[in-house]
C-alpha cells in the first residue's frame, strides 16, 4: 500500500506539472501577439470587427473613429464639450447662428492643410448629400420641418452654422467627424455605373491604409481581417501638452479581435492586454486581484450609452399572411410605446 501511494503521488506531482504547462501553451497561444518594437505601444480588445473605415457610412458603433477622427467639438469622459478642431464658436444673439474658429496650423495625415474647406465640404457635401445614406442625416435635420442647418464659408478658419430655429445640443452634434476635401471630393461627385456616388465604396475595409487620410491622433497602419488593427501615431496631429510636446505619448496601438469577453477577460489576466472594460459580472475578480496582478480599476462614472427597444409594426403579408402578428401590432399602438 506504501508503495502504491508512493507511486500515486509520483504521477499526481508529474501531472500537475504538465497540466501547468498545458495552461501557459494555451494562454500563450489565445493572447494577442505584442510585436517586437522599441517603440511605446498599447495593446486592446473589440469584440467586432469594422465593417468601413469611411466615417460617414458607419452604421453601427465603432470604435476606430476615436483613433482616427476628429470633428469641431470633443465630448470628455464625463460628457463635457471641449474645443477640438475648432479652438472656439460664439452663438448669435439669437442662438440661431453658430460661428466656428478653426485651428491654424492644423494638417491631414498626409500634411496637407485642413481648413474651412474641409468643414463646409463635409457638412454640404457628404452630411448633407441626399445620395449618401449618412447617419448623421438624423442628426442635423431640426425644428418641425425637419430641415438642415446652413453651412458656409467666412474665411479660411472661420464657418457659420445657420440653424432654422434654436437648438442647444445643436453643438454636442458639430462632435462629428470632419473629412478631407483634397481626398474625397472627386469620389463624391463621381458616379459609377449604377448612378451613385463612388464616395459610397471609398475606404471600405480592403482599402490600403496608407489612403486613408485621418486628422486624428491614429492612422491605420496595418489591418488583418479578423485578426487585429495597428494605429500609428499621426506625425501631424495638432494636440501638445502644456511643455509643448506632441501628443499622443503611445506610438502605435494595436486592436486585437477577440469575439468573446471571457476570452477577452483571460487575455488580460495573463498579461496579452492592457486594457480592458470592467463587465460586473467580474468586477469583483478584478478588484482583489488589483495589487497583485499590478493594474489599476478606474471609475469614469454612468455611462453616457443608452439602450434602444424596437418594436416591428410591420402590418405587410406574404402568402396571405401577416408578416407581424396584428394582436401584437395593436397591443403596442394601443398603449402609446
Amino acid at each position: 500500500m506504501k508503495i502504491l501511494t508512493g507511486f500515486s503521488i509520483f504521477w499526481r506531482r508529474w501531472l500537475a506539472i504538465l497540466l501547468f504547462f498545458i495552461t501557459v501553451i494555451i494562454l500563450n497561444s489565445c493572447n494577442p501577439v505584442h510585436l517586437k518594437t522599441k517603440d511605446s505601444q498599447l495593446v486592446v480588445s473589440y469584440l467586432t470587427d469594422p465593417k468601413t473605415f469611411n466615417p460617414a457610412l458607419v452604421v453601427e458603433l465603432t470604435h476606430i473613429l476615436p483613433y482616427t477622427y476628429e470633428g469641431l467639438v470633443k465630448e470628455n469622459d464625463q460628457g463635457k464639450l471641449e474645443p477640438c478642431i475648432a479652438e472656439s464658436w460664439k452663438f448669435s444673439k439669437d442662438y440661431k447662428k453658430i460661428v466656428f474658429l478653426i485651428r491654424k496650423g492644423l494638417k491631414w495625415s498626409d500634411g496637407v492643410p485642413l481648413t474651412a474647406d474641409d468643414v463646409v465640404f463635409t457638412y454640404n457635401e457628404i452630411y448633407k448629400n441626399p445620395a449618401i445614406p449618412s447617419y448623421a442625416k438624423d442628426f442635423l435635420k431640426m425644428g418641425k420641418n425637419r430641415a438642415f442647418p446652413t453651412v458656409r464659408k467666412l474665411d479660411d478658419f472661420r464657418v457659420e452654422f445657420t440653424l432654422p430655429e434654436p437648438w442647444f445640443p445643436f453643438l454636442r452634434i458639430t462632435k462629428m467627424e470632419i473629412l478631407p476635401a483634397h481626398a474625397l471630393r472627386e469620389a463624391v461627385n463621381t458616379k459609377n455605373e449604377e448612378g451613385q456616388p463612388k464616395f459610397l465604396s471609398t475606404w471600405g475595409t480592403d482599402t490600403a491604409p496608407e489612403k486613408i487620410i485621418v486628422n486624428g491622433p491614429y492612422k491605420i497602419e496595418t489591418y488583418q481581417p479578423g485578426e487585429r488593427i495597428i494605429f500609428r501615431k499621426n506625425p501631424y496631429y495638432w494636440r501638445k501638452d502644456l511643455q509643448g510636446n506632441r501628443q499622443p505619448y503611445i506610438d502605435r496601438v494595436i486592436w486585437n479581435t477577440v469575439k468573446n469577453t471571457d476570452t477577452a477577460l483571460l487575455q488580460f489576466r495573463s498579461g496579452g492586454l492592457d486594457f480592458i472594460d470592467v463587465h460586473p459580472d467580474y468586477f469583483s475578480l478584478l478588484k482583489q486581484e488589483e495589487k497583485r496582478g499590478k493594474f489599476t480599476i478606474y471609475n469614469n462614472g454612468p455611462s453616457l450609452g443608452s439602450t434602444v427597444i424596437a418594436f416591428n409594426l410591420n402590418k405587410g403579408s406574404r402568402n396571405g399572411k401577416p408578416l407581424i402578428d396584428p394582436i401584437k401590432v395593436s397591443l403596442v399602438q394601443y398603449t402609446g410605446i
